[in-house]
């Protein structure tokens, strides 16, 4: 396996992400250590109390804070960078603390994995990246270019590659818990009964990261495939029969979700079950994914036009999987 035998950091690792992946990684790979670095020692002890196991080390310490991520780094081999300040909404409202974290911390780990020789950083982006309308998605396509170009001050010694995708279902800040807590009053609040996005669920995407850590080159952004799904298709499958109240799409977001945008499609290939996104840096080299398939020129991957959607009988079993009462 990709992370046998490794010693690998996760930044912000109390989030929905870390948690998920530190249950498939210590149930599915054979690690030498797993630390977890995040702000929060309330979250950490909960975590501690949830994994009673001897390879994690839980690191209290931020992003921000370049010396320690010196020394959280020591010995690493792969480093998972998901901190970030995630909510919309306080990033518009506290801009510069989104960009110390979300910027000048992705900066720091950069350099910090450089100093400390760690052989791989994947870092951890987003949909709202691709054509940002809002603050967060602005500071995740500043991480992203900042990762892509980090690879051309290594030389391949430490390698950094990027993962983007959109909504994490049933993680925090999903619709769904909202939907579930709106359903037993009767009524549900809708943004545009229009709207769609792309479905994954949280053991998806860590698998996806971690397949990418043993794929990744250095420099590419990968992006999953996925299938749709349509706002109005989630609230009849969670709360059949309700009264819907349409309260307008809100500040910074967006009707549609879009993962590759038509500009990349010249650098996209495509494979089996994923895209990757070649970088435009003299430090990269086509062979690297020469297996891949290159991408019509006018290609775009968005959720609205996408050629796969979720049916409402799929969408139940998704679900019923993620512990749902439908």
């Amino acid at each position: 396996m990709a992370l046998d035998g490794q010693v690998v950091l996760v930044t912000g690792g109390t989030g929905s992400f870390g948690h998920k992946f530190t249950e498939v990684v210590l149930k599915e790979n054979n690690l030498e250590a797993l630390r977890i670095l995040s702000r929060d020692e309330l979250k950490q002890l909960e975590m501690r109390q949830k994994f009673s196991d001897e390879k994690i080390r839980f690191l209290i310490g931020d992003v921000r804070d370049k010396s320690r991520l010196y020394r959280a780094m020591n010995g690493v081999d792969v480093v998972v960078h998901a901190a970030a300040l995630k909510q919309i909404p306080a990033a518009e409202y506290n801009p510069l603390e989104a960009v110390k974290t979300n910027i000048d911390g992705s900066a720091n780990v950069i350099d910090a994995a450089i100093d400390a020789g760690v052989p791989k950083v994947i870092f951890i982006g987003t949909d709202k990246a691709v054509r940002p309308v809002n603050l967060y998605g602005a500071t995740k396509l500043v991480s992203e270019k900042l990762f892509v170009q980090a690879n051309s001050y290594t030389r391949g010694k430490t390698m950094f590659s990027c993962v983007r995708y959109g909504n994490v279902v049933g993680s925090r800040g999903s619709v769904i818990p909202l939907f579930l807590q709106q359903r037993s009053n009767g009524t549900v609040t809708i943004t545009d009964e229009r709207m769609t996005r792309f479905w994954i669920t949280l053991d998806q995407g860590v698998r996806f990261v971690i397949d990418c850590i043993e794929r990744m080159a250095g420099g590419e952004v990968f992006v999953p495939k996925l299938p749709s799904m349509r706002l109005m298709d989630i609230v009849e499958t969670i709360a059949p029969g309700v009264t819907l109240r349409t309260i307008g799409i809100r500040p910074g977001e967006k009707l549609h979700e879009e993962l590759i945008m038509s500009e990349e499609a010249p650098r996209t290939r495509e494979f089996d079950a994923h895209y990757v996104i070649e970088p435009e840096h003299p430090f990269w080299s086509r062979s690297r994914h020469a297996r891949g398939t290159a991408v019509p020129g006018d290609f775009a991957y968005r959720s609205d036009t996408n050629q796969r959607w979720l049916t409402p009988r799929e969408l139940k079993a998704c679900l019923s999987d993620l512990q749902v009462d439908v």
